[in-house]
């Protein structure tokens, strides 16, 4: 099949579907997240943000089955599940985890063909078509020139990058991601977000986005969740959500919420102390200072 007719008949295929009712979720006796119901748009970009510690990345290990519920059901296309063989989930559903570990020694090419694994059985072994599936991987992440290295000597947002392209690698059709933008510089979490966009563009594949940088989540998102305490206390479009009185509530933060100059979303700026200081010093250098007259002025008054 041509990448052209595969591409076509992916899009054929309905979007997937994520849902969670009445979910809890927590860790031990700790509850993290009680009686939450989410559906992530079918074929979308949801991005999630909030607090630190607010249930964010809880929730997407439970959507995931990486964390079972105490209550509730997880829906993967209408089906528990809990009620899904591994391998199947695997090749429908990708998460990379905030934390993801891998063997010493291993090689980027290595790690990244790791993706295809639930692609591999008893009667399929590896194919060109999975060699063409890690190579798009390695392409799109920045990493083919690190093919041959260990990840042990990659820098943070190298190994970060590796880590994506895996995820990438495994071609499912929801693909879960927990702060995929840690330890990368500026130009590399609008790339990663640039890639994952166009995937979703490309393939219709439905997405969630744990992030942190509220500006990026309101460029990127079709809906945008905010949670709070382990509740979602919005979720919609960014212009609707992402408003000063949410990141008030939220953040406990006091902002200015402006029109980003470049694509119109959202762009939250924070006040701060700083800020305030700053705001205050220049009214009051403003204001210290006495009004004169021009010269023609103070001729007409004389």
């Amino acid at each position: 099949m041509t990448d052209h007719s595969a591409h076509a008949a992916h899009l054929a295929k309905p979007a997937a579907t994520l849902s969670a009712r009445d979910l809890s979720l927590g860790y031990g006796e700790r509850s993290i997240v009680q009686d939450l119901t989410v559906e992530l748009p079918a074929g979308k970009v949801t991005i999630i943000v909030g607090a630190n510690a607010c249930g964010k990345s809880t929730l997407l290990r439970g959507l995931a089955r990486l964390l079972k519920p105490s209550a509730g059901v997880v829906h993967l296309n209408g089906t528990d599940i809990h009620k899904v063989p591994t391998r199947e989930l695997a090749r429908e559903l990708g998460i990379l985890p905030q934390t993801p570990t891998a063997p010493d020694g291993i090689s980027v090419a290595d790690l990244v063909g790791r993706g295809r694994s639930p692609h591999q059985g008893w009667f399929r072994q590896w194919t060109p078509a999975d060699d063409d599936a890690v190579a798009a991987a390695l392409n799109v992440t920045g990493t083919a020139e690190l093919a041959g290295r260990s990840i042990d000597e990659l820098s943070g947002g190298q190994r970060q990058r590796v880590w994506i392209a895996m995820a990438l690698a495994q071609q499912t059709d929801v693909l879960l991601l927990d702060e995929p933008t840690t330890y990368l510089d500026l130009a590399h979490q609008v790339e990663v977000l640039d890639v994952v966009s166009e995937l979703n563009a490309r393939r219709g594949i439905t997405v969630a986005i744990v992030l942190h940088d509220l500006n990026l989540a309101a460029r990127y998102a079709d809906h945008l969740i905010a949670m709070k305490s382990g509740a979602i206390v919005a979720q919609g479009a960014p212009a609707e959500v992402l408003t000063a009185a949410l990141v008030q509530d939220v953040f406990g933060l006091e902002s200015v919420v402006v029109a980003d100059p470049v694509v119109g979303t959202p762009m939250v700026v924070p006040i701060g102390r700083r800020a305030a200081l700053l705001a205050d010093a220049a009214a009051n250098k403003f204001s210290d200072v006495e009004p004169r007259l021009t010269p023609a002025a103070e001729g007409a008054q004389a």
